[in-house]
């Protein structure tokens, strides 16, 4: 059996060009017909590590962190929300929208990793938090969001206080970096070459298409 090309989703789970990325990929991968060609692995990385667990308004988040206007935050949410509908993916932004700390969440993507179910849990808290006003640092929301896909919460729950665990997804997130991933998404082919932002669909089908074609 031919090896598979293995792709790596380096991004974080409040980041909406994530998701509108992510859909394109999936969205090539289906039109192209080689969903069994292909594995995807979700890698770790926090836009805010030092987010507090409370969260914070986004407005203003994203005012302080980017410099944005309401107006220009705005635009730049419908433009969102319309490049989601293409694919799918539904962004609810409400008044009162709050950013989250998404570390918990990146321990329990490691373990639906060893479960099958990675690619699963990611888009049910993506979807959580951006089209069901859910707070996905809640663990109560965490707790839902693993029992609908038919994960043992318990058992997810057990690694969320375990300090070698959450070593190890800080660890990956550093790794990362090293490498030089600072924008997401980074989407990584093969550990050899990489695609940073929402490309457009044609052009995830042109590098899938070059490494179909160069095995």
């Amino acid at each position: 059996m031919a090896e598979k090309i293995k792709i790596d989703v380096v991004s974080d789970v409040v980041c909406p060009w994530c998701a509108i990325g992510y859909k394109r990929l999936e969205q090539a991968i289906t039109e192209m017909g080689i969903q069994d060609k292909v594995t995807i692995e979700w890698q770790p990385f926090e836009l805010n590590p030092n987010m507090p667990v409370e969260g914070q308004d986004l407005e203003e988040h994203i005012s302080e962190k980017y410099g944005s206007t309401i107006e220009q935050q705005k635009e730049s949410q419908e433009r969102m929300t319309d490049f989601g509908a293409e694919l799918g993916f539904k962004f609810d932004y409400f008044d009162g929208m709050r950013m989250a700390n998404t570390f918990d969440a990146h321990v329990l993507l490691e373990y639906a990793k060893e479960q099958g179910l990675q690619t699963e849990l990611k888009m049910r808290l993506m979807n959580a938090f951006f089209g069901a006003h859910k707070d996905v640092s809640d663990r109560a929301i965490l707790k839902q969001e693993l029992e609908a896909i038919g994960l043992n919460a318990t058992k997810a729950f057990t690694l969320l206080d375990n300090e070698e665990i959450r070593a190890k997804v800080k660890s990956e997130e550093e790794y990362w970096k090293s490498l030089g991933v600072n924008s997401v998404p980074t989407v990584v082919f093969n550990r050899k070459s990489a695609l940073t932002g929402a490309q457009p669909v044609a052009v995830y089908k042109q590098v899938l298409t070059e490494l179909l074609e160069a095995k």
